[in-house]
């Protein structure tokens, strides 16, 4: 399982743009192999500040959907139309259930 956090800094007054777009891509997403589920957050203290965390099957699942032509469509218009700064990602897998407690580091609970 591999979580990715997406953070996104929109442009003033193009919040209720975003989110609706956001929607159509959670479409797209929704028919691409690996991909789970995903949330939109919108940042209390910062109506411009959005986060959407998204899980996959596995990190390859999401390195498709980043290379897919539909994604780079959507980030070429948010690039134009919506974001005002490069949105930053954020990916965390999950380690393998095969891992061998002996292997951790001294100290470690799991040790």
């Amino acid at each position: 399982m591999v979580t990715v956090g997406m953070n996104y800094k929109i442009i003033e007054g193009k919040g209720e743009l975003f989110e609706s777009v956001f929607k159509k891509v959670l479409g797209i997403m929704n028919d691409m192999a690996g991909h789970s589920e995903s949330f939109l957050y919108k940042d209390v203290s910062d109506r411009c500040s959005y986060l959407i965390i998204s899980e996959w099957s596995d990190r390859s699942a999401f390195d498709a959907f980043i290379a897919s032509d539909r994604f780079k469509g959507v980030v070429d218009w948010g690039k134009e139309e919506v974001l005002s700064a490069r949105p930053k990602h954020e990916v965390y897998e999950t380690a393998s259930d095969k891992q061998d407690p002996a292997s951790a580091p001294a100290g470690c609970p799991a040790h």
